[in-house]
């Protein structure tokens, strides 16, 4: 299997089919490049080592995002209902950014996961 192939596998079991299909269908001229990229060597390279499983890889790309603030943190809020990642786990997560991150970006990031997990909920 290609890099891009195993990418896409695990970028859908991550992401949700959904997500990937939207995202596959806005692609243009502009980013077709950058999300081929992505593909194969962020979900099909990074994501796909044998190293981590995919919960281990989800926990800590939240606390990343979470402590850089970055807006692709509700992406991988809402996927960590596919790699198994419980709202208990993503409290001590955001817990742990909030003591090595600081409190604004832990302040930030509990906000997005109350606005993701209460849109779960409806």
């Amino acid at each position: 299997m290609s890099g891009f192939d195993e990418g896409m596998e695990i970028r859908r079991k991550v992401l949700g089919d959904a997500h990937v299909d939207r995202a596959t269908e806005a692609m243009t001229d502009l980013d077709r490049d950058f999300q081929n990229w992505i593909t194969e060597n962020v979900w099909g390279g990074v994501w796909a080592r044998p190293g981590l499983d995919l919960k281990s890889r989800s926990t800590i790309t939240i606390a990343i995002l979470g402590a850089l603030e970055r807006e692709e943190l509700a992406l991988h809020l809402r996927a960590a209902r596919n790699t198994g990642v419980s709202v208990e786990e993503i409290t001590e997560i955001l817990l742990h950014v909030a003591v090595y991150a600081g409190v604004p970006a832990a302040n930030r990031a509990f906000k997005v996961a109350k606005e993701i997990y209460e849109e779960g909920e409806s």
